[in-house]
């Protein structure tokens, strides 16, 4: 009887009481990529891969090419080397041949760019501080000028450029190269952009505030913010006067004032002459050689005008 109770109790209790209802399982959550790690992109590597193919290339040839013989250019296959090498002795054979000529052509090549890119970077320097720190009526003006002058191509100006130094008398001397030169409307906004976002107004007063005047002020406080983007450029007006091949092309015709892209032009075009002798060999070494100061300057300041680039891009 009491074992009989004890089942019916026990049976009403396990009625009353709720069923356990289990958790619903949940999804795992999918890992998401941490904050500060980029996500991988096949097809932005692929992309970069070919863009990074695409400039090697070129370069590989150069200097594989650079090593051959006159006749070594024509039995070989261009993107490996022939049996003879002969790298020393082209670059013998360029500074040598025609009474070494290629050097006067690398010197001119050089004052181009000391006298035209670096008045163009100081004019650039001036022009951005002062547009930058100063308010002056026609402001907005210069702005829109600096804007139209930008998006100007240069092979615009060619005609009317050569048809004002033929009135002053000044092609076919080298003021024709290095006046055109000095003008940079793209260096000057990019000074005046990065001077605004790298000097403190603050900084500027305080040093007027101890009795310091504004050429001090410039030399001695802003000068050294603006090293950055001095020397972004400083490069992109090097690199556009040393390549600079159309300018000098209307404005000179004696060969002792070439540049090293004519001089090099005159070279390659010396086989469609009659009677001319090939030398395409030294056109090859020349080139190479003409591209090493550029690849030094990219590669010895590049610190310096990555971080000129990156100026203004983030707002505080």
């Amino acid at each position: 009887m009491t074992v009989t109770t004890t089942d019916a109790s026990s049976d009403t209790a396990s009625r009353r009481r709720p069923p356990v209802r289990t958790a619903p399982r949940l999804r795992s959550a999918r890992r998401r990529p941490e904050a500060g790690r980029p996500r991988r992109s096949v097809l932005l590597t692929v992309l970069t891969g070919l863009v990074l193919l695409y400039s090697l290339v070129p370069l590989l040839w150069l200097v594989i090419s650079a090593t051959k013989t006159q006749e070594g250019l024509s039995r070989s296959s261009g993107l490996w080397f022939d049996g003879d090498f002969a790298l020393w002795d082209n670059i013998t054979e360029t500074f040598t041949y025609d009474d070494g000529v290629f050097t006067r052509w690398l010197l001119n090549t050089v004052l181009y760019v000391v006298v035209g890119a670096g008045g163009a970077t100081f004019l650039a320097v001036l022009g951005g501080y002062a547009l930058a720190k100063f308010a002056f009526p026609g402001r907005r003006a210069v702005f829109a000028v600096v804007i139209g002058a930008v998006a100007v191509p240069g092979t615009a100006l060619a005609v009317p450029t050569f048809l004002m130094f033929s009135n002053l008398g000044l092609t076919n001397t080298p003021w024709a190269v290095i006046i055109p030169s000095l003008i940079s409307p793209f260096g000057l906004y990019l000074m005046w952009v990065f001077a605004g976002e790298a000097i403190p107004v603050e900084l500027l007063e305080a040093a007027r505030m101890d009795g310091a005047s504004e050429l001090r002020v410039f030399f001695q406080v802003a000068l050294p913010l603006l090293a950055p983007g001095i020397v972004t450029v400083s490069l992109f007006t090097m690199v556009a006067t040393w390549n600079n091949y159309f300018l000098p092309l209307i404005m000179i015709k004696d060969p002792d004032w070439y540049p090293l892209t004519l001089g090099l032009n005159s070279w390659n075009a010396q086989a469609a002459t009659a009677g001319g002798q090939p030398v395409f060999h030294l056109v090859i070494t020349g080139s190479l050689i003409t591209i090493v100061p550029l690849i030094a300057a990219f590669l010895l300041l590049q610190k310096y005008w990555q971080s000129g680039l990156a100026a203004g891009s983030v707002k505080e």
